[in-house]
């Protein structure tokens, strides 16, 4: 019987009911295909801030290195300012454990509403290849003469060889092995960034040509991008793009395939220890009424699971979920409109296993 070790950071909000439910049904499916989950939860997040001050202890980092993955609730408490957690706990654990990939599937499931008129399922599936330790979001910068009438300040778009050439390959092999269209965009800027987007491009083909010549290769601007996401979401397959591009289009890509209450994401480092979540917030107002929307979590743990190579238990995941969403008794993605609770709805994807 095959054993991974999971860190469990249920964080803020609601994120320990979300998280609770992504358990629940990874508890299941690892019982019908034979494996086991051993989780080891950690109390990371804005009310431990509040009483000792402290956002990660000097030890966190050593400790989930050893982990086979982290699954993370939510971060973002009301009574902390906004970004010392998300510095302090999300970036830090991103960077130091190198990973280096935001992955991001935008798939419409059955009976979920999307904002696109006369698009379905078959129209919105593909996946963002985020680039996610580089860029603008590194801290490079600076600035002067503060509250001066001639304040200046900088922020620096800063990308090595290495860095793009490491998340270029993982989207081609991505783009492979998801065999749907084996075509992969390249989203940048390059005809104004043209630098940065210059490396990009030519890394682009440059290994696309060397390395993975039965994948069609596409560019889009990230303007042309946004655009084409809501006219002709059918047109993509794989994305692949920089830091803060992919930042702003995921979000897009969740608001089409029906909101954040379904849209998954995870932390990949491809050789190391990877963190997987719900893309949507803490949502605080909704604490402990049973009424948030667990689906998320829930296909965040399917990530998890073919991440770490169990793609028959992955699929199984996928399945449940299609079938529960496909059997129309869950009415919304919204908080409180799902016709069931949260609790209500993890069991019932378990039952559909």
């Amino acid at each position: 019987m095959k054993s991974y070790n999971i860190a469990l950071i249920p964080g803020d909000g609601t994120g320990p009911e979300v998280l609770t439910e992504g358990v629940k049904v990874l508890t299941a499916v690892a019982k019908k295909c034979d494996l086991k989950l051993n989780f080891e939860r950690y109390d990371f997040g804005g009310e431990r801030y509040l009483k000792t001050g402290e956002i990660l202890p000097p030890s966190a980092i050593g400790e989930l290195k050893k982990f086979d993955a982290l699954y993370l609730g939510a971060i973002g408490h009301p009574d902390v300012k906004p970004g010392i957690l998300e510095l302090g706990i999300l970036l830090k654990i991103r960077f130091a454990l190198d990973q280096y990939i935001n992955l991001r599937p935008v798939k419409l499931y059955p009976n979920v509403e999307t904002p696109l008129k006369d698009k379905g399922p078959s129209a919105i599936d593909f996946v963002v290849v985020r680039e996610n330790t580089g860029g603008i979001y590194t801290g490079m910068g600076g600035a002067a003469m503060i509250g001066t009438q001639n304040e200046v300040a900088t922020q620096v778009m800063c990308y090595s060889r290495p860095v793009v050439d490491r998340c270029l390959r993982f989207a081609y092999a991505y783009t492979r092995k998801r065999n749907r269209n084996k075509k992969l965009t390249l989203v940048h800027k390059c005809n104004v960034l043209t630098y940065c987007g210059d490396l990009w491009v030519r890394a682009h083909k440059e290994i696309g040509d060397a390395e993975f010549p039965d994948i069609t290769q596409d560019y889009n601007h990230v303007d042309a991008c946004t655009m084409w996401m809501v006219k002709s979401p059918e047109f993509y397959d794989v994305i692949v793009t920089e830091n803060l591009f992919g930042d702003i289009i995921t979000d897009l890509g969740a608001m089409i395939q029906g909101g954040m209450g379904i849209a998954a994401g995870g932390n990949i480092n491809p050789e190391g220890v990877s963190m997987f979540e719900p893309i949507g917030g803490s949502a605080p107002k909704y604490t402990g009424q049973n009424v948030i929307n667990p689906l998320a979590a829930i296909a965040a743990g399917g990530m998890m699971l073919e991440t770490l190579g169990e793609d028959r238990a992955a699929a199984m995941l996928e399945t449940a979920l299609h079938a529960a969403l496909g059997s129309g008794k869950i009415k919304s993605m919204s908080a409180g409109r799902m016709g069931m609770g949260t609790r209500e709805v993890g069991d019932f994807v378990v039952s559909q296993l």
